[in-house]
């Protein structure tokens, strides 16, 4: 007897991304959105299909891609390369756009985020203000 969502539903809310995951993941998850928020009040999760995004008041500013075994995987979509960097485990201009670099970032353990990392994550909040 099959359980749960038909296959093409799309997930509707962030416990619908979030039901299932390993304890690891749940943690990671939390902290690193908990550290998203304090770069500002107006920091807020949106489901979409397939990810979740985090946004300011302005714009979507990064995106929750994968919410694994232990690990959660973020895109970083910043209008420039910032190649000279240890946290990033890709960079790429997304096809057509010559003005988005997407910057993915995998985390594995809270350590994980780092000062390096955190200065991304307030670049991005910034940048997200113009």
């Amino acid at each position: 007897m099959a359980t749960g969502k038909p296959m093409d539903e799309a997930p509707k809310t962030i416990d619908d991304f979030l039901a299932g995951k390993s304890e690891h993941t749940l943690m990671l998850f939390h902290h690193f959105v908990s550290e998203f928020k304090k770069l500002g009040n107006d920091v807020e999760l949106g489901p979409t299909k397939t990810m979740i995004g985090i946004s300011n008041s302005n714009k979507r500013i990064a995106w929750i891609t994968q919410l694994g075994k232990n690990f959660i995987h973020v895109v970083f979509p910043f209008k420039q390369l910032y190649p000279d960097n240890t946290c990033f485990i890709k960079m790429a201009q997304v096809p057509g756009d010559v003005n988005q670099f997407n910057h993915h970032f995998r985390m594995n353990f809270i350590e994980d985020l780092n000062d390096e990392v955190l200065s991304y994550m307030q670049l991005a909040y910034h940048l997200g203000e113009d």
